[in-house]
């Protein structure tokens, strides 16, 4: 399947340095299902296009369970674009999607005229129309026609777009979009898909026409996920069954009680001066702010994107005075020492640590209990044992993660960061239990021994 980018912004080339890609050579990476390539079949100062390319092997897609006996080979899946291209841009495209770039930052803040192809999409023209027109898109969407014996329009098209935008805009735009016209994910969607949605879609998802069914096609028609994640989309104005067409969960979602949990623990040590190290988009911090006790709340991450999309989230331009002198958020990264970070009286790294790679782990170990060292550390993952209750589920939860532990693993780690670096420790479960498996998510509180002493 393939994507391509091409922008006539002068000099065009300047598209290498936004996608951190150079036009003169042809990138490779290895996916779950395939092989993705970039590569650039133009490059001059007046018209530069990209081109994502996925090749996906049958033999490494899980096949339906309800679907024909070669259905893994005899499918549409190697060339209509899906969850499987949005997947493949994520990984490859991730600065880009985050709108980071160290050569060209002004470059990437800036809208800049840009053309983008999809050659065989699912939806229909009429859907693609309604879901990429509202957000600034010249959309012309030209129906594939079947063999000339058949006759007639197939369900594809040949999807061109042309608008000036940010380039993480319209990636984010794409990232979202190209599951919800295939409607389906080729993975698990789990309650933390949320948070996804709500990152890919700041901005521009809330007041959207079609929020509702994006929301539905894109947590893969799940209701409760769907309802939420609206909700959290406009918090004045709950999304009410009717408009929704969804019933509200009878279950508090497993992030709304990973959050409470947090919090809880938080409120144990009795700490009011907190960071949210990796805050992301601000779910956490939100709810930090509903609560007097902490008086103090410091968001960070490595992302200058996502600490905007949580100013949005949180509508810091329109807080009362008082309230926004609780609050900041500061660019940061977690594998070295930041000297504004020291001396709060807890630190929380909420579904962070599986997104570092195990080698870089010891140095966000070592910022965090060795550098920045507060009185107490929750860190929440989750619990790899419980994954057998997904149905589908074959890998991790999620594709950024870069390893999930089991219980026992959690624990040792737990344990032997508390010992090096003078912490006690105490391991808890969040979410429903299962009597084998344990809990969904794992949850580590770490108080410093000489605060405790």
């Amino acid at each position: 399947m393939l994507l391509t980018v091409t922008t006539t912004h002068r000099p065009a080339t300047d598209l290498g340095y936004l996608l951190v890609k150079h036009p003169d050579r042809v990138h490779q990476f290895d996916m779950p299902t395939g092989t993705a390539f970039v590569m650039y079949p133009e490059a001059t100062d007046d018209r530069c296009t990209a081109a994502l390319l996925l090749d996906v092997d049958p033999r490494r897609l899980r096949a339906r369970a309800d679907a024909f006996e070669l259905s893994q080979y005899v499918n549409d899946r190697p060339y209509a674009a899906s969850s499987l291209l949005a997947s493949a841009l994520a990984k490859v495209f991730r600065s880009a999607l985050r709108g980071a770039c160290k050569e060209r930052p002004e470059l990437a803040a800036e809208a800049i005229p840009l053309e983008i192809r999809v050659p065989v999409l699912r939806g229909g023209a009429e859907l693609v129309t309604r879901l990429f027109a509202p957000l600034g898109w010249t959309v012309t969407a030209t129906a594939i026609p079947l063999e000339p014996q058949i006759g007639g329009d197939s369900r594809y098209v040949d999807l061109r777009l042309a608008g000036t935008h940010r380039l993480a805009d319209a990636l984010n735009h794409l990232y979202v979009l190209l599951p919800v016209l295939d409607d389906g994910k080729h993975y698990w969607v789990a309650p933390d898909e949320i948070e996804k949605l709500l990152r890919s879609g700041a901005g521009w998802l809330a007041g959207h026409p079609e929020k509702v069914l994006i929301a539905r096609r894109y947590l893969a028609h799940r209701k409760s996920l769907a309802t939420t994640a609206l909700e959290l989309l406009d918090a004045d104005q709950p999304v009410t069954e009717e408009e929704s067409e969804l019933p509200v969960a009878r279950k508090a979602p497993l992030a709304g009680q990973r959050r409470d949990a947090v919090i809880a623990a938080l409120a144990e040590v009795g700490a009011t001066r907190v960071l949210d190290l990796g805050c992301g988009p601000g779910a956490l911090l939100g709810a930090l702010l509903k609560e007097s006790r902490f008086t103090e709340i410091v968001g960070a991450d490595v992302s200058a994107r996502v600490l905007e999309q949580a100013a949005r989230r949180l509508r810091l331009e329109r807080m009362p005075q008082r309230q926004r002198d609780r609050i900041k958020l500061i660019q940061t990264a977690l594998t070295y020492h930041d000297a504004r970070l020291g001396g709060y009286d807890a630190a929380v790294l909420m579904e962070v640590i599986e997104h570092v790679d195990l080698p870089r782990l010891p140095a966000l170990e070592a910022s965090v209990f060795g550098g920045a060292r507060p009185g107490a550390v929750v860190v929440t993952t989750p619990n790899a044992e419980y994954n057998v209750h997904y149905p589908g589920l074959t890998g991790m939860r999620h594709s950024d993660h870069r390893f999930e532990w089991t219980r026992a693993e959690f624990a040792a780690w737990a344990h032997r960061v508390a010992e090096r670096y003078d912490y006690a420790v105490t391991i808890r479960g969040v979410g429903d239990p299962d009597e084998t498996t344990g809990a969904p998510t794992q949850l580590a509180l770490f108080t410093r021994t000489e605060v405790t002493a």
